[in-house]
């Protein structure tokens, strides 16, 4: 594993453990092709990656639609109380995360501030792998 897939798998675990209640961390590039998932057992983090490339770019689509500016991130709620959350990564990514009905969202807004960006730097820099945890 090269030194720029380790340092992105680690980005992808500081978030979730820093944030009490995130399962899931899921870095894929805009088109929906996976780079990087730390789902654990029953998620196929390469159909994730594709349905939040889609969802975030809908939910782009939608703000454009009625005005609003660029998008932040957006999010589900399911009847288990589960959430899932797409942000942007720069131009070129997509990070989603898992979380239980316990997650604070407004810890994990704050939290993937500073993550995307670093996310964002190792996605854009030349020869990143594709890899998976």
């Amino acid at each position: 594993m090269s030194k720029k897939s380790s340092e992105l798998i680690a980005r992808m675990g500081e978030l979730r453990d820093r944030v009490a209640g995130v399962t899931g961390v899921v870095v894929s590039a805009v088109d929906g092709l996976l780079v990087a998932a730390d789902t654990g057992d029953g998620v196929d983090g390469e159909c994730l990656a594709a349905l939040s490339a889609a969802a975030l770019g809908l939910a782009a689509r939608a703000g454009a639609a009625t005005g609003r500016d660029q998008l932040r991130w957006s999010a589900a709620r399911y009847s288990d109380g589960g959430y899932i959350v797409v942000h942007p990564v720069g131009d070129m990514g997509v990070l989603t995360l898992l979380g239980r009905a316990d997650v604070d969202l407004a810890q994990l807004d704050h939290e993937c501030e500073q993550a995307v960006q670093r996310i964002d730097h190792l996605l854009t820099a030349d020869g990143t792998p594709t890899t998976h945890a």
